[in-house]
């Protein structure tokens, strides 16, 4: 009898106290503290512990600045420490603001790739990556005709072949984006990236409602573990304060029977891309009324020059057959 009591006691305090806690683990109360960045940033000196650094960015108590709105700018910060975990999201909280209103640029992107801490023109980051971007663009460049607004979401796969072409603004080799206006706000805006049994998706809480608004979802994604999280910004002639506020990365398979299967190896890939837009040589810009002004002032002075040369050269001639005449 004792032992009956004693073995229901024991399956009710299963369900109470053990059940509850591997559900809350398994809906992303488990955060990987390895790949998270959160406030206060500093641990000795001016290193911050499992990330590194390059370029303008900077570290204050509030804030880990990627750019300043200033031109020409580029920075990056990298995770040291590779992600084996397969099922994952990554949640960040950032902010895009400056004194532009209507030209601004260039934006950020957030990366899951193999290579880390190497510059170059995506965003900041090198070019014909290996793994995944997610790229938050806020200026349009203009070449041939956009179905959608900027600023502007969008995810690429590359497999170390595919060239982020700016011109196009990355729209031949994107898999899904949208439209998010996400620039300027007084309070901090967040993204969420969950990559969850080979489908990914990104969702955005813009308005400080704390509630996920979905951006993109894409199924038969590849990605490989032992990959690195990193975000990286850049300015050009346009320019914009690209702010990294915290990167939270919750461990989502705790419970999954095949989290020990062997991914390290899998090529990054997409089972689908958007319809590529057609690369158009962008229209050579008119003249303002001032260039074309100041044109006419030159080849009218020209034209007089040559005139006034033509009247002396004439003149000088008549003068020297005056000579061999007298």
């Amino acid at each position: 009898m004792f032992s009956e009591i004693y073995k229901w006691f024991t399956i009710l305090c299963i369900y109470i106290f053990v059940i509850p806690i591997l559900a809350e683990w398994n809906t992303r109360d488990y955060i990987r503290r390895e790949h998270s960045l959160t406030k206060p940033y500093q641990g000795s000196g001016m290193s911050v512990p499992y990330w590194d650094f390059l370029g303008s960015t900077i570290v204050t108590s509030n804030y880990v600045r990627l750019t300043p709105d200033s031109q020409s700018k580029s920075g990056a910060l990298w995770n040291t420490v590779p992600c084996y975990t397969r099922n994952w999201e990554l949640q960040v909280q950032f902010k895009v603001h400056g004194k532009g209103k209507e030209l601004f640029g260039d934006g950020l992107a957030l990366w899951y790739v193999r290579d880390r801490m190497q510059g170059g023109p995506v965003f900041g980051s090198k070019d014909y990556f290996h793994g995944l971007a997610i790229i938050l663009d806020t200026y349009s460049n203009h070449n041939g005709a956009h179905n959608h607004q900027h600023p502007y979401i969008s995810a690429m796969i590359n497999n170390g072949s595919l060239h982020y072409d700016h011109d196009r603004d990355g729209t031949h080799t994107q898999i899904a984006g949208c439209e998010a206006k996400f620039r300027n706000y007084n309070h901090d805006t967040h993204l969420s990236i969950v990559y969850k049994d080979d489908t990914l998706i990104v969702s955005t809480d813009l308005e400080g409602k704390n509630a996920w608004k979905e951006c993109l979802r894409v199924s038969n994604v590849l990605l490989p573990t032992g990959y690195f999280f990193g975000a990286s910004a850049t300015t050009g002639d346009l320019s914009d304060n690209h702010d990294i506020i915290a990167i939270k990365m919750y461990e989502l398979d705790l419970l999954d029977t095949d989290k020990n299967e062997d991914r390290s190896n899998i090529i990054p890939s997409a089972a689908s891309f958007e319809a590529p837009r057609e690369r158009v040589e962008d229209p050579k810009p008119a003249m303002s009324g001032v260039k074309t002004f100041l044109w006419m002032m030159f080849y009218a002075l020209v034209i007089i020059v040559l005139v006034v040369l033509g009247i002396w050269w004439y003149q000088k001639r008549q003068e020297n057959s005056r000579k061999r005449l007298y």
